[in-house]
């Protein structure tokens, strides 16, 4: 059972329960551990909150890394039963669901920022590369997101005609392409520009604008259009 026998917040002092000092200062002046500690609740046997939080964060390679991270990949983590597990799981498809709701709710023009962070949910924590596509209605808003290709991405292994399908199947009247790389390196390769020209030229045949293209890793979402490679 999560929590059995594990020191949790109430053992700390006044001034360095995450709960205290998040009302008395704002969330502000948590530290990622802290906050992760206040979602928590409690350690696990021999371990404090605070130091389960640390480690969790040391693992996964920070607070981005642990929201990018599954399910089944939390299962690994000695001592972390399935309610600790579920909590953290949740707070991921609640910023999800927000970032979403911003996309359907407003242009992509008013939210650039919401799109890569929806993005780098999405995309960004991957181990292996995925090829997604944002499908738009005619006011430039979120109609759906969808994983179409994973793998290693080459102009072979990314079908145009099946994305031009989905275009029209969403009534979509343009799109927005994400890929993200594992490797971490954000920055389009000659692959992904040349892949880029070619469904710009597909979707063209069905009156679909391509907006932008992003490459996604865990710490960024670079915009091909921004770099004026569309």
């Amino acid at each position: 059972m999560d929590g059995l026998l594990a020191p949790g917040i109430k053992g700390l002092p006044n001034d360095a329960r995450p709960r205290e000092k998040l009302l008395a200062r704002g969330p502000g002046a948590l530290s990622d551990g802290e906050l992760l500690a206040l979602l928590l609740r409690t350690g696990i046997s021999g371990k404090h909150v605070l130091q389960l939080a640390q480690e969790l964060l040391d693992r996964f390679g920070g607070i981005g890394g642990l929201l990018h991270t599954g399910a089944d990949a939390l299962k690994q983590v000695k001592g972390l039963g399935p309610a600790k597990r579920a909590e953290v799981t949740a707070v991921l498809e609640l910023a999800r669901r927000a970032l979403a709701q911003t996309l359907e709710e407003r242009t992509i023009f008013e939210s650039p920022q919401a799109v890569r962070d929806y993005l780098q949910l999405q995309l960004g924590g991957r181990p292996h590369e995925v090829f997604a596509v944002i499908f738009l209605d005619s006011q430039n808003r979120l109609i759906a997101l969808e994983e179409l290709f994973r793998g290693t991405l080459t102009q072979a292994s990314v079908y145009p005609r099946e994305i031009v399908l989905r275009a029209l199947h969403h009534h979509a009247a343009a799109v927005v392409l994400a890929h993200n790389h594992p490797s971490g390196v954000a920055e389009p390769s000659r692959a992904d520009i040349e892949l880029t020209q070619i469904l710009l030229k597909a979707m063209a045949l069905v009156d679909v604008r391509v907006l932008d293209h992003f490459i996604v890793t865990r710490q960024r979402a670079t915009s091909m259009a921004e770099q004026g490679l569309m």
